[in-house]
């Protein structure tokens, strides 16, 4: 599959939105973009909820359903645009009664289930500030989050309170609400029923004039250093959420859509709920857990025809459905009504596409973005061929470039001026204009970090690519990940993507390890898949193999076997903590870690080996 191109040669069912890219780029204008969505009546601004629900409501769609929500016994609850607004419409004056309004912050905390559209979007209409947060968060990270992004409001449920905030509630000195989901606020002091507020709300709701410059979301970033990055969102954003979605995930208003995002992130914020919502489709949310099986069974029962999902979710079909056949599991279910997939949250590797193609009839189709950028801009879009490994192409109105790097790995920034790579093949550090509607505002209370975000005219990404002779972007690594060997820079990305198309392979993280002759080694480490065993053989056949695909300079050295590599709870692969383990570093923040006690056990392991 590397370097392949994957051809359209299973044919659309709809027509793609778009069928010539350079004449697509080319026409496009912003400005025009804007004309596309209503604004709010008498020309008093832009807002987010009001193009996401009110306009279907009063357009005649009030009776088509908006969320499709399956239980975790598999029950499905439908809210239609009608009813979904008149809910948010309750939140907002729910909102206005406790005395919040314009600016002030509200954090959700709070599973996938319908009462989170109702928050999100009904605090969004009261223009109020929404903050999501992910429910595997621990307690520190949770009150880290709420205390800098100065929320006056949570809403969350009795279970999650109990395990995150109430031990801590007293230190959070400016939360003056705490909205329980579901019951159980009476067993818990200072906090009170949603259910309760807003069955005594008025259903009707008049949204202020919003400016689009006006703050409307603030989506904390992990990172690997210092404290959380609040990026700061506008209702301006709303632009970019719209034309993303029918750009790179080809939306049309009669689609069922599902992404598999947990709504803490910024992923099943802008395509979970905002830019689907926004195209008048059908979004299914499930409140389950992620299994295999209920996944297909999803996909085929809600006849979903647009997915939007993860290679790590990827990964878990693929380990329970081997590519070498028979099928089984997906083909004992109907899954005929799937038209479009597309992926996010990490690189994806060839063999997620090839498996796509093989075993669910599509392939997979790769886009980049990032919390700053707010929305996709880099994709493989419907309507065009698919490469492989790489990122995609720049979505219409979207300018990037690559910058030639410093010593640091980075961009090199001299007298604030930077440096454009022109000539194809050449790394260097992705970036892009500013000036998007969904681009970042900048870090909440943290102007230098802000600042240094930027330089020469362009925002810095941080991600180290590669651009080919024909526009296609090709993903490297993180300018701090990347491999120095022998004299060459090894991505870690490229050694991983090798080494999941060998058929023994689950998954793969790769680090250097300090050499006293190259400097540093590159030392990958693998779960297997079942039926393969952690021997001296499967290492050398894996060793063997990753050579010939890559070459002496480039592939691993060194492969530890290890079933229970380190995720952040997006579900990438920590190189970091692999990297501090293998070198007995302080492995540092580890509270975005997806679980704590198999990373434990991997620790302990790995103290024990040395």
């Amino acid at each position: 599959m590397r370097g392949e191109t994957v051809r359209k040669d299973i044919p659309l069912r709809v027509a793609p939105r778009v069928a010539d890219y350079d004449e697509e780029c080319a026409s496009f204008s912003w400005a025009e973009a804007r004309t596309m969505l209503d604004g709010l009546p008498g020309g008093r601004g832009l807002n987010i909820a009001h193009e996401a629900v009110d306009r279907h409501a009063a357009s005649g769609r009030a009776r088509a359903v908006a969320l499709r929500c399956v239980g975790r016994d598999g029950s499905v609850t439908c809210v239609t645009y009608g009813e979904l607004a008149r809910s948010t419409a309750r939140f907002a004056n729910v909102l206005r009664g406790l005395g919040i309004g314009y600016g002030d912050r509200v954090v959700t905390l709070l599973g996938p289930c319908p009462e989170l559209y109702t928050v999100v979007l009904g605090t969004l209409k009261n223009t109020s500030v929404l903050c999501p947060l992910c429910c595997a968060f621990g307690p520190d990270p949770v009150f880290q989050r709420v205390t800098l992004s100065d929320a006056q409001v949570l809403v969350t449920t009795a279970d999650l309170y109990r395990a995150k905030i109430a031990g801590q509630r007293r230190r959070l000195a400016a939360l003056r609400h705490v909205l329980i989901v579901g019951e159980g606020a009476e067993d818990l002091p200072g906090t009170v029923s949603l259910a309760a507020l807003t069955a005594e709300a008025a259903d009707s709701f008049t949204v202020p004039p919003t400016s689009p410059h006006d703050m409307a979301l603030l989506h904390f970033t992990s990172g690997t250093t210092g404290i959380p990055k609040g990026a700061v969102h506008v209702h301006e954003a709303a632009v970019a959420h719209y034309v993303s979605a029918l750009y790179a995930l080809d939306l049309h208003q009669d689609d069922v859509f599902w992404c598999t995002a947990h709504p803490g992130w910024v992923t099943g914020m802008s395509y979970g709920i905002v830019a689907p919502l926004m195209h008048g489709v059908t979004v299914v949310v499930d409140e389950g857990d992620h299994d295999a099986r209920r996944w297909y069974r999803i996909l085929a029962e809600q006849r979903v025809s647009v997915w939007y999902t993860a290679p790590t979710a990827l990964r878990m079909l693929m380990r329970a459905t081997p590519r070498t056949g028979p099928y089984d599991l997906p083909r004992s279910f109907d899954l005929g009504a799937l038209r479009f997939i597309a992926s996010t949250g990490e690189p994806l590797d060839p063999e997620a596409v090839a498996w796509g193609r093989d075993v669910l009839g599509l392939p997979v189709h790769d886009n980049w973005w990032q919390t700053e950028t707010g929305a996709i801009m880099i994709a493989n879009l419907a309507g065009c061929d698919i490469r492989p490994g790489s990122m995609g192409r720049p979505l219409p109105g979207v300018e990037a470039a690559v910058l030639r790097r410093g010593p640091d790995g980075r961009a090199e920034v001299a007298d604030g001026r930077v440096t454009v790579l022109e000539e194809p093949g050449v790394e260097g550090e992705l970036a892009l204009r500013p000036g998007r509607p969904s681009m970042f505002r900048g870090y909440l209370h943290d102007e230098p970090r802000s600042a240094a975000a930027f330089a020469g005219g362009w925002y810095l990404t941080g991600d180290l690519v590669r651009r080919d002779g024909d526009g296609w972007y090709w993903f490297v690594g993180r300018a701090d990940d990347v491999i120095q060997s022998a004299g060459h820079l090894v991505g870690p990305f490229e050694v991983e993507s090798a080494l999941m198309e060998h058929p023994a392979v689950a998954e793969s993280g790769v680090i250097g390890r300090p050499d006293p002759v190259a400097g540093n080694i590159v030392k990958a480490f693998v779960t297997l898949r079942p039926g393969f065993d952690a021997s001296s053989a499967t290492r050398r056949d894996l060793l063997a193999f990753a050579r010939r695909r890559l070459g002496p300079a480039v592939a691993p050295r060194e492969i530890e076997f290890d079933q229970h590599l380190p995720h952040t709870r997006s579900g990438k692969v920590m190189r970091r903590l692999l990297r501090a383990r293998e070198l007995g570093l302080p492995q540092g923040d580890i509270s975005t870690l997806e679980d704590s006690a198999p990373q434990a056990a991997s620790a302990a392991r790995t103290e024990q080996h040395a």
